[in-house]
């Protein structure tokens, strides 16, 4: 199957970019009423922001002029009251948005963790743990800004601009025009800069996610590194990720750093026009100081919001990527999903049936891998059946396919006569308890580690499983019993007693089919004769499969199938494919000979 690694960057959809910020924005709406709330602060703010170089020009050309000091004060004060205001209804916008901003990534970041959770294996089986991660808490983390400023700076600063262009025109075109000559340039310069932005800052995203896929994975396989002393190897890639992600953000910096240089540029250019224009016409009819002075106001009012957008405009170039990664994840649609009118299945007594099963993992890609064909059999309720054969002959896909982790392509299975395409997945694998080989430990209390077969099991049910299993011994030797408190990974345990609470919390549900993939690898002889005696109590009364290697761990089984070359090759009970001298038999002498 083909993986992505931390050696290859991710390759996203063409999901457009209107649409992705449409997406984005859409979070907002949730909260409109608090952002109604936050414009209304905005507003006010802009209104006074754009009197304030009236009450200047004012000032200047009447008061001043007249000597008129009462009236000076007066204004002075006004001028105080109305800024207070502008100051007040500054703080709380901040705050408001804050919260709303704060609020909306943590909806994004949840809705993304319950999609990931519906994702099929496949999903998970074409890409590393670290580059999931690097969208759930990273690239969720980069929007806040964005969101802030969509309403703090996209709103305000548009009205702004907006209302600066009214004035200057009323007042006098000839200044505004002079004021604005400028413009064309800017826009030639931030088409040209953001032409080249985003693909850079895509590129920067995808170093960023392999280099944590990377961690993630050192990390996980620390006691592999330190056993082989691969350090210095680990330590090699690990400097090249940085340096790749390291250059990576400095090719997207230079070029979206030529954002704040154009804008200063035009404005300076802006302000150089106004004020030669301005003196010329000086002293003349229709142009005063205060006016001018006004002018020199209302053109940095227009070049502070084109700045702000600017930068929220580099911003949003910046982080869109980001956007994009959750999105693509968010558009990405389950491979097995319950279909259209699919029943619940109601409680099962175990009669499973294949009918002419065939399976291929990657069909029509150049990874293709054929593992069943046209596979039929029946199990009766209460058999135990035992899985063999070599390793990649199809031993766990086929409880796989039983547990509707993946979809035939052809064929039928039935449990109880019902096709389990055709009943809610929900109510298929709450019949059904997996244990496998490899079993993750969560870190928390040996209860609630146990209680993740079956979340609503009384301490009753919980201890009758541990004593079912022979867990319950160890676990009150722990410190504080089924209270002790597990780290993750079941660090601190051994292989033995994490395999115990493992079986401990599949045995808690009662299932009426079980799974056990390998599930004695790990556990030293001794242990293993514990759990085989918990097992076989289990097993009574449920419909069984078991995947072993070790062939002496299934002894008691009811029936074997020996399954190589996409189908079972025998099958029968141990005795019988013993007598046969088959398959069975040539895997059973292979396997003891030496002993």
């Amino acid at each position: 199957m083909a993986v992505n690694s931390y050696r290859e960057d991710e390759q996203l959809g063409g999901i457009g970019k209107k649409e992705t910020l449409k997406r984005l924005f859409a979070y907002l709406f949730q909260y409109k009423f608090q952002v109604i709330g936050v414009l209304i602060c905005m507003i006010i703010t802009v209104v006074i922001s754009l009197v304030n170089p009236l009450i200047i020009e004012r000032a200047i050309d009447v008061h001043i002029a007249n000597q008129d000091m009462r009236g000076l004060a007066k204004l002075a004060v006004i001028t105080v009251l109305i800024n207070t205001i502008f100051i007040i209804m500054v703080k709380v916008r901040m705050y408001v948005m804050a919260k709303i901003s704060n609020q909306i990534l943590l909806d994004i970041r949840q809705e993304l963790y319950e999609h990931i959770q519906t994702l099929s294996f496949s999903f998970f089986d074409s890409r590393p743990t670290g580059k999931i991660l690097a969208r759930v808490i990273g690239d969720v983390n980069s929007l806040k800004n964005v969101l802030v400023n969509a309403v703090t700076t996209l709103i305000p600063d548009f009205i702004t601009i907006c209302g600066v262009v009214v004035i200057m025109v009323v007042k006098d075109w000839r200044l505004a025009l002079a004021s604005l000559s400028s413009i064309p340039l800017m826009a030639v310069a931030i088409w040209f800069i953001q032409k080249y932005t985003h693909k850079r800052w895509q590129i920067f995203r995808q170093k960023g996610s392999n280099l944590n896929a990377y961690v993630h994975e050192g990390i996980a396989g620390m006691n592999v590194v330190q056993s082989f002393h691969a350090q210095e190897e680990t330590q090699e890639i690990f400097s090249g990720l940085v340096k790749e992600h390291e250059q990576s953000f400095v090719r997207a910096v230079r070029v979206a750093d030529l954002f704040g240089a154009s804008i200063d540029f035009c404005w300076g250019l802006g302000a150089m026009i106004l004020y030669w224009v301005g003196i010329q016409m000086i002293g003349g009819e229709y142009v005063s100081i205060g006016m001018l002075v006004a002018f020199g106001t209302y053109i940095n009012m227009f070049w502070n919001p084109v700045m702000n957008l600017s930068n929220f405009y580099n911003q949003v170039i910046t982080n869109l990527t980001a956007a994009e990664r959750i999105f693509e994840i968010l558009d990405t649609q389950p491979d097995i999903v319950d279909g259209e009118n699919v029943e619940e299945l109601p409680k099962i007594k175990g009669r499973v049936e294949f009918e002419q099963v065939s399976f291929t993992y990657d069909e029509g890609t150049p990874a293709e891998t054929k593992v069943l064909e046209h596979v039929s059999f029946q199990i009766e309720p209460g058999e135990t059946i035992a899985l063999v054969g070599p390793t990649g002959a199809g031993k766990t896909t086929v409880v796989n396919l039983i547990s509707r982790f993946y979809d035939i392509q052809k064929g039928k299975i039935l449990i109880d006569g019902y096709d389990i395409q055709k009943v809610s997945m929900e109510s298929l694998r709450r019949q059904m308890g997996v244990m496998t080989q490899e079993n993750f430990i969560f870190q928390g209390t040996v209860k609630e580690n146990i209680l993740y077969g079956k979340m609503d099991a009384t301490e009753e049910e919980i201890v009758a499983a541990a004593k079912a299993v022979n867990a319950h011994e160890f676990i009150m030797k722990m410190e504080k019993g089924y209270d002790t408190v597990l780290k993750e990974r079941g660090a601190g345990l051994s292989i033995g007693q994490r395999q115990l609470i493992a079986f401990a919390r599949t045995m808690v549900s009662m299932p009426k089919i079980l799974i056990l993939d390998e599930a004695t690898s790990s556990i030293d002889t001794q242990t293993e004769i514990l759990v085989q005696k918990g097992i076989e109590a289990l097993l009574k009364g449920r419909t069984s499969f078991v995947i072993a290697h070790r062939l002496s761990t299934i002894q008691r089984a009811d029936r074997i199938f020996v399954i190589d070359k996409g189908g079972i090759l025998e099958q029968g009970s141990p005795a019988e494919l013993m007598e046969k001298k088959g398959h069975y038999y040539q895997l059973y002498m292979a396997q003891f000979k030496n002993i």
